[in-house]
């Protein structure tokens, strides 16, 4: 195939695609509709904007790799039609088809993780780096991971990083799939494909009353949660000024360390980075609170806690001792077969293992959950 439909990367083994014409050769040569499966990866701007948006969509099939510039196109359907046609194997497929979700409302039909495959043959170490290193001896650059994937033109180095994340998940696929059917595990592996597809098509909505609550804000009282649940829309208000992530603005920590100290009565200062219409909306957002009643301060969430019950404590023991047998068996990380949190749930309440439960999970602790039936 050729290098660039408009930039120029003499000598690469791959095609940059940022025109229609360019798109339609590129599926064309991937054999459209008979193309049986394909690889794919995302690179977002979720470190350098306010909000995340889908920059880069690298692609490979068994003899090509392509980079795929989302930002150059009004319309990728063509794309989207393909992928629905083949199996799409990603590699840590949460975030990439949360993206594809956000930026098309669809993700393809047919989801394989490699990082799924791995863990269900017994990886501990399942990052994309660690397992292309064990299985091809190949080390993968890392310089790129922080890059800022919104920016054009796109540097040689950052594509050729970009590439990478897909250069070998076919040759992972292949393997993968291989080692899943000699240990009986292949139905297990498309369960937990399709659970992980159907909980990305969820679409959920920010809860404005949760969405401030960042780590540490349990310790404050009702005063100074208020203070920063203010903070916190303050800066989301500057990060969307500014289209910068929340984190460049100002951090968690310093927004915790300023809750406490205004319902201690101290009064904050920004840094003198910030210009004074910064300033002023910050001073803004704190004098707000002094003027609210207390009635409307936030309520403490309060963990409900009901009697302890022996039956479900001794139903969690033999689900977690039958558990971490049978994973010390297959030697796969135990909380593939269950959590401990969903080991709770079941044990108090074993009528709802469907919903817990994939069918493969069941089938391993059968011998417990047979004894939950019968009353055993």
């Amino acid at each position: 195939m050729g290098n660039s439909e408009s930039q120029n990367f003499e000598g690469a083994d791959f095609t940059y695609v940022d025109t229609p014409d360019g798109l339609i050769r590129l599926i064309e040569q991937a054999g459209g509709e008979a193309c049986e499966r394909c690889a794919i990866d995302t690179e977002a701007d979720s470190l350098h904007c306010y909000d995340e948006k889908l920059c880069l969509i690298q692609f490979a099939t068994a003899d090509q790799f392509a980079v795929i510039d989302p930002l150059a196109f009004d319309d990728l359907e063509p794309l989207i039609e393909f992928l629905d046609s083949t199996e799409v194997w990603l590699h840590g497929a949460d975030f990439d088809m949360r993206m594809l979700r956000r930026t098309f409302d669809r993700i393809p039909n047919v989801v394989y993780d490699t990082q799924t495959a791995a863990r269900l043959l017994g990886a501990r170490k399942f990052g994309l780096a660690n397992l292309v290193e064990d299985q091809f001896g190949v080390v993968l650059p890392k310089g790129s991971q922080k890059a800022d994937w919104g920016k054009r033109p796109l540097t040689r180095k950052m594509i050729d990083y970009a590439v990478n994340d897909v250069r070998y998940l076919l040759s992972l696929a292949t393997t993968f799939t291989d080692r899943l059917n000699e240990l009986g595990r292949w139905e297990w592996f498309l369960q937990s494909c399709s659970e992980a597809r159907s909980v990305a098509e969820v679409r959920r909505e920010k809860d404005q009353d949760m969405i401030w609550r960042i780590s540490g804000w349990g310790k404050l009282e009702r005063l100074g949660m208020a203070y920063l649940k203010a903070l916190w829309f303050w800066r989301d208000g500057e990060a969307a000024r500014r289209d910068r992530p929340h984190f460049k603005i100002i951090g968690n920590d310093r927004l915790l360390e300023y809750a406490g100290a205004l319902q201690q009565g101290e009064s904050p200062s920004l840094p003198q980075r910030f210009p004074a219409s910064v300033v002023s909306r910050f001073q803004k957002s704190i004098d707000a609170i002094g003027k609210l009643p207390e009635s409307e301060y936030p309520k403490k969430i309060k963990r409900i806690r009901g009697r302890r019950d022996p039956d479900a404590d001794q139903r969690f023991d033999l689900l977690k001792a039958e558990r971490d047998k049978v994973a010390d068996r297959l030697d796969i990380d135990a909380t593939l077969i269950g959590s401990r949190a969903t080991l709770e749930r079941l044990a108090a309440q074993p009528e709802i293992v469907d919903e817990l439960l994939l069918n493969w999970q069941q089938e391993l602790l059968a011998p417990v959950l047979s004894g939950f039936q019968t009353g055993v």
